[in-house]
């Protein structure tokens, strides 16, 4: 896991095409604006394990193209 420090209004780059700004800091809460491609996904973890969970109870997969 790569561990990196940002201040407020601080951005990160994921390749090419994927940004990662912190929005707001309040006590131990940050918030994150995330820009990427409409064909990449972002969920928050707890959401992605349900969908995952969901889709292996009913045999359904996600694919890309």
């Amino acid at each position: 896991m790569l561990v990196l420090s940002r201040q407020r209004d601080e951005t990160i780059v994921i390749g090419d095409n994927i940004e990662v700004t912190i929005v707001d800091i309040r006590g131990d809460k940050v918030r994150l604006g995330i820009t990427a491609p409409k064909d990449v996904t972002v969920h928050r973890r707890e959401v992605w394990l349900e969908i995952k969970k969901i889709q292996a109870s009913t045999g359904k997969t996600t694919s890309s193209g």
